[in-house]
Parts: C-alpha cells; structure tokens; sequence
C-alpha cells in the first residue's frame, strides 16, 4: 500500500507525533519542576511520593492544619505556691514516698489497644514537639479494680479506648499503667491553653500528644453523675503530689500546668474530678519543694 495513495493515514500519523511529543515535553517539565513561576504547585514526582507516603506521615508543610479554640479563662490554682523546702513537717515523710515510687514502683501492662505512641508529626505533616508539659487530673467514677479492668480488656473500636498513665487508690496505692513515652487516650476533643494536637485529619485535636494522664478512685457516694462527692482521702493527695512531683523533675511541667478533664473538655461534658481540694495538693507539692526554682530536667522520649 502507497502511502500517497492514502493522504488521511498520513495526517493522521504526523497528529500523533505531535501530541507525541508535546506529550514528552510536559512529562518532562513536570518531572523537572517546570512550574518554577508557581511554586505551591506540586511536581509530578512530589504528588507520586505523597501517594507514597502513609497517611499519618505526609509532606511536611503541605497543608495547614486547623487552629485550636481560643485559650479559656481557666486559671491554676496552683498560682501562688510557696517553696517550703525541707523545713514542712511533711517533708521527709513525702519524700520518702517519692523514693519508694522510683525504686520499687507498682507497674501493670496494660492492653495495647487503649494506647498509642506519641507523634512526631501531626495529621498534616507538621512537626511536633512530643515531651510531656501538661498534666490532666481525672477520676475514675467507679471503683479502681473497674477502671483498671477496662484498660486490660482489648477495645478494637476508637470509641472504647481509653487509659491513663496512673491510677491511684483510695488506699493511696500508685499503679503506673503507661510509660510516659507512651500517648494515653485520657481526653478525647480537648485543648489546653490554645495547644491541641490533630492526629486524625477527620476529628478535633486533644491534649494527649504532650499530656500525662492521672485518674484518683472515686469514693463510693462518687459512683453517680452528681456534681460533688464526699471527696478524695489524705493518702490519695500524698500519692498525687508525689507523683506530680516525680514527673515534674523529670519533664517540663510547671504548676500551673496540672489541671482537669473539665477544664481541656472541649464539648462541656467532663466534671472531673469533682470536690477536689486544690489547697490540700498544693500543700503537699510545697513540702515536696516542686515550687521551687531548679534548673529544667527533661527525660527523653524514645
């Protein structure tokens, strides 16, 4: 067959070398980043390896992530503390305590469902600084055998899951539940001071990211959704304050940044932990003097 017998074929063969070509000229710009006059568009290559990319770890800065509430009107009640050094009669009693907490601590794994790892990025790509700052203050409604149950049994549904890093008895018994490296699910749709961290591009941000989680057992006139209770016991405060003062020799963690479930809830459902007698901590962390000034500590995270 004579080509120039049939004239169509031949337009038809030099329209697709055209597009041929212009095809492999763009490719070749894309690849190249040829939109050098515009630089928020993507490459070719940069869209190819964010599709790489797993979902909790895109490209650093290559979208904002949501603002945080304004920060509330709460304000620590802790402001104000005095540091009474070893002069408090209390202090070598509580200071004992804090050592046998370091040496001889109670610990209980729990289910690995109810925790997470701390991110280094957040849903957006943005990095973030993991080291615990905040402390959130809860109570566990039930009894402690309860609570300590619930965070031994599996819970595969994001909805179940909850834990804190310690519990602490009526008793006064301390249980540590997580290592501080780890991100206990405490407190779902929170913000501390204007600070949240979005995980999960699909939901609000919560403290849990930079926040240790602490739940006091309930007394038993508590187990309701009453506003007060009769309270927590002498033994509860010595274990809180020891431990608040563990933690805060080993993070960035100064007083006012201890503070509740209710005052970082975000959607005004939290109460806890109601009837708490913020003198009688502070009281205690004065005589263990964590109001004092030292030099910063911190523990890193692995």
């Amino acid at each position: 067959m004579n080509l120039r017998q049939r004239p169509y074929m031949v337009a038809g063969v030099a329209a697709s070398g055209v597009l041929l070509l212009a095809g492999i000229g763009w490719l070749a710009a894309t690849l190249g980043g040829a939109s050098a006059g515009d630089p928020s568009q993507a490459t070719l290559m940069e869209l190819l390896e964010e599709v790489r990319s797993p979902p909790m770890a895109p490209r650093a800065g290559r979208r904002n992530a949501p603002a945080p509430p304004a920060p509330s009107d709460w304000t620590s009640p802790l402001a104000g503390g005095t540091c009474a050094g070893s002069g408090s009669a209390d202090s070598p009693r509580l200071r004992a305590q804090l050592e046998r907490l370091r040496t001889a601590p109670l610990r209980l794994r729990i289910d690995p469902s109810n925790y997470g790892t701390r991110f280094n990025r957040d849903a957006f790509g943005n990095p973030l600084d993991p080291t615990p700052r905040v402390v959130i203050l809860h109570e566990t409604v039930f009894g402690i055998g309860s609570a300590i149950n619930t965070f031994l049994t599996p819970h595969p549904r994001d909805e179940d899951q909850v834990s804190y890093h310690a519990v602490i008895g009526l008793d006064g018994k301390t249980v540590l539940l997580l290592d501080p490296s780890s991100r206990a699910f405490g407190a779902g749709n929170s913000a501390f001071r204007g600070q949240w961290v979005v995980t999960n591009p699909d939901f609000n941000g919560s403290v849990n990211n930079f926040a240790l989680h602490v739940s006091l057992e309930t007394p038993l006139d508590g187990e309701d959704t009453g506003p007060s209770h009769s309270g927590y016991t002498p033994a509860q405060y010595d274990a809180l304050a020891v431990l608040l003062a563990d933690w805060m020799e080993r993070f960035p963690i100064s007083p006012d940044h201890i503070t509740t479930h209710q005052a970082v809830d975000l959607g005004g459902e939290r109460m806890d932990p109601r009837s708490f007698d913020w003198q009688a901590l502070k009281t205690r962390l004065s005589a263990l003097q964590a109001f004092c000034d030292r030099p910063a500590t911190t523990t890193a995270l692995n």
